[in-house]
């Protein structure tokens, strides 16, 4: 399996993730059903990714809602053409902003194919997305886990899943981004499994509340 489709893969996957690593298994029985929330890996994928950058997951969601709207149809050539008046009214800031417009001139001008940058190795495909100015190790790493359906990512700079991974390994402190990262490779290939159980996890403990980026 090169990528995660469907539920059968999730299933899939995380059999063979607790069978990696027994420690999970408690988590599991917490977090119940792991999602899979695939996106369509265009600009549409990209941009609402963008959007989420930083802010709660009920803001990312009125902003792009609004966004979606205002642009329309949501593509790179419909949001050079409106300029930046839809972006203000949709409330986003000026970094966001200069982001979407960055990206939406490497897909026009430069002919950037996100749909073909899904298919290459995941450290070319996460250079080729930070080369544009405002897209970060994050946001490179959550498009490629949601959007391309990598099986083996786990976005270690989010804080949902460092407090997850704290509390579910029983650690003494939260662990940074490099600690996660590290303790994360125990679970590859699987670590795009390790990353929506983390998430199903943080659901949990937080009664409930939503946190994955899409």
């Amino acid at each position: 399996m090169d990528r995660i489709t469907d539920q059968h893969d999730i299933k899939t996957g995380l059999a063979a993730l607790l069978a990696i690593d027994p420690r999970l298994d408690k988590i599991a029985a917490c977090a119940g059903t792991v999602p899979l929330r695939l996106r369509e890996p265009g600009f549409e994928g990209l941009a609402e990714i963008i959007v989420s950058q930083q802010v709660s997951k009920a803001s990312a969601a009125a902003m792009f809602s609004r966004f979606e709207k205002l642009v329309f149809p949501l593509s790179a050539a419909t949001l050079l053409a409106l300029g930046e008046k839809p972006m203000i009214e949709a409330g986003l800031s000026r970094a966001k902003q200069s982001t979407l417009s960055l990206v939406a001139r490497a897909i026009v001008d430069d002919g950037l194919d996100l749909e073909a940058l899904c298919f290459l190795p995941v450290v070319e495909a996460q250079d080729r997305l930070t080369a544009i100015k405002g897209i970060g190790p994050w946001t490179a790493e959550v498009f490629l886990l949601f959007c391309a359906g990598h099986r083996d990512i786990f976005p270690a700079g989010d804080v949902a899943l460092q407090h997850a991974v704290g509390v579910g390994l029983d650690l003494p402190h939260r662990p940074t981004e490099k600690e996660v990262r590290k303790i994360a490779e125990v679970w590859s290939p699987w670590r795009s499994i390790a990353a929506r159980l983390f998430w199903a996890y943080y659901a949990h403990l937080k009664q409930g509340r939503d946190v994955l980026p899409l």
